[in-house]
């Protein structure tokens, strides 16, 4: 991945802070907002007094917590509950638009996040909700259109594409190593030896601390490491190889059970637009930002 400019990296972490400090401020009930950002930026962790919904437009972007990783690819959106300590990082050229909630008693409270398929409807009521901008909805259209929009939102279908990360340390380093180079031959008996554990003993551990048998983890983790390649233009062959499958067919089975969708048709239908030729332009957009700031 492509290393950022300190001082583009410097712009875009005041811009992201100063945009965050309002939207904390603000007594709205609900804000919206729309950003960008080039793949490779990262923001450390953080969390908000609301409910954050991330929803993610073009590109492919991973939040992670203390307890695991989700990853969000066009067309979903990620829950991020209140006052949870979580980062953000771009895996490519993003653009996204985050609706951020105020805690009600009435409101549904999540104790996790979850990855949410964002329908058609929600995302034009997103689109119209952005041009409120800052400015807190009153009476007519603004409080209209957050209320449909908070409404829809409650009805997204979700998407199994959280990937639970142990809390013992030991696990968990060889968890991130798998996840950022599946290996197809990767054995559960290599694992147990690498913590010194009988096969019996790490099996029962793994689930314990994952919640998930070390298969479905590990097949999860396959899928979860092919979004950004396939989003990159990756040849499906390729990444289905790469992640460990014998064949497209069985990647197609697990890639469609866990998006809905094959990955041919899923990524040709949020790809097929002029966004590829626009990426450039919003770099330089961003680093132009960069040298005046």
């Amino acid at each position: 991945m492509e290393k950022l400019a300190p001082k583009l990296l410097s712009a875009l972490d005041e811009n992201h802070f100063r945009a965050l400090a309002r939207m904390e401020s603000s007594d709205a009930d609900v804000l919206v907002n729309s950003s960008q950002a080039p793949g490779g930026y990262r923001v450390p962790l953080h969390q908000h007094r609301r409910t954050q919904i991330l929803c993610v437009h073009e590109g492919v972007v991973l939040v992670g917590t203390r307890k695991g990783r989700w990853m969000i690819p066009p067309g979903h959106a990620l829950l991020i509950p209140q006052g949870l300590d979580h980062t953000v990082e771009m895996l490519s050229d993003v653009v996204m638009r985050s609706v951020y909630i105020s805690p009600r008693p009435e409101r549904a409270q999540h104790a996790v996040p979850k990855v949410l398929a964002v329908t058609d409807l929600a995302r034009s009521l997103l689109v119209e909700a952005v041009k409120f901008g800052d400015i807190p909805p009153g009476e007519g259209k603004a409080v209209l259109v957050h209320a449909l929009l908070l409404a829809e939102m409650e009805s997204l279908c979700e998407r199994p594409l959280g990937l639970p990360f142990p809390a013992d340390e030991r696990l968990s380093a060889l968890c991130r190593r798998y996840l950022a180079d599946p290996a197809p031959d990767a054995r559960i008996d290599d694992w147990a030896n690498a913590l010194a554990m009988s096969r019996r003993s790490f099996t029962r551990f793994f689930r314990q601390e994952t919640g998930l048998s070390f298969a479905t983890w590990r097949q999860q983790a396959s899928v979860f490491s092919s979004l950004p390649k396939l989003a990159a233009g990756r040849p499906i062959t390729h990444v289905a190889l790469e992640a460990g499958y014998e064949s497209v067919p069985a990647f197609t089975t697990m890639f469609k059970r866990m998006l809905g969708a094959p990955p041919r048709s899923y990524l040709c239908s949020r790809n097929a637009t002029p966004s590829a030729s626009l990426r450039p332009r919003r770099r330089k957009a961003l680093e132009k930002a960069a040298a005046h700031s």
